[in-house]
């Protein structure tokens, strides 16, 4: 899989985010192009997955776009790592497979830093901290289209958690959000953390 790494094109506002997206997916779903990583950092947006419901907006005064993806309402800004997996699907399509295999590349990924992350059934996203006080540090959501993949996942790594103070994330009432920063004690970066799921991303997906 190829990575194309956008963060050196700052913080990208999402409706820009969608249309590279929808560019690199008529490509790769038609066989012009092969499974594409794009790696970004988007400006501070709220949005909602086609299960989110209105009562979990807690500041009627914030807005929220509306998107493709599957889930629920969360926030993506500064400091979070963005990955947007453009990946055709090996037949027979195995969605949840396909989202499993995501958690366990972030896990990875997390303890090359010296997090342990973990799954939770029947929760998306890795988690960290004891059995039954978990904290999401990745949330995912995805589309698939074409039988090839669109958004994907968001890696919280020094971004502030003021933002979701203003939604119920996710959906998820009895569990808080943290970052990597956060659990480690000390300033982690971004790029840092792109260059390492740059170097993992081949094994888990051709």
């Amino acid at each position: 899989m190829q990575v194309v790494n956008l963060l050196d094109r700052g913080h990208i506002p999402y409706p820009e985010g969608v249309d590279i997206q929808l560019d690199h997916h008529g490509r790769v779903s038609s066989g012009e192009q092969e499974n594409t990583l794009l790696l970004l950092e988007h400006t501070s947006v709220y949005t909602g997955g086609r299960m989110a419901e209105h009562s979990e907006i807690l500041d009627p005064t914030i807005d929220v776009v509306e998107t493709t993806r599957g889930g629920k309402i969360t926030w993506h800004g500064p400091g979070q790592l963005i990955g947007y997996p453009i990946y055709r699907l090996p037949n027979p399509i195995n969605v949840v497979g396909y989202v499993r295999t995501l958690e366990q590349l972030l896990i990875e990924v997390l303890g090359d830093f010296g997090i342990v992350g973990t799954q939770i059934a029947k929760r998306t996203g890795v988690w960290v901290g004891p059995e039954g006080s978990e904290e999401k540090i990745a949330a995912i959501g995805i589309r698939i289209a074409d039988r090839t993949t669109m958004h994907g996942f968001a890696l919280n790594i020094c971004n502030s958690l003021g933002p979701f103070e203003s939604i119920v994330a996710c959906g998820i009432e009895d569990a808080g959000i943290t970052t990597m920063t956060h659990q480690l004690g000390h300033q982690v970066s971004v790029s840092d953390v792109a260059q390492n799921v740059s170097q993992k991303i081949g094994r888990y997906f051709e």
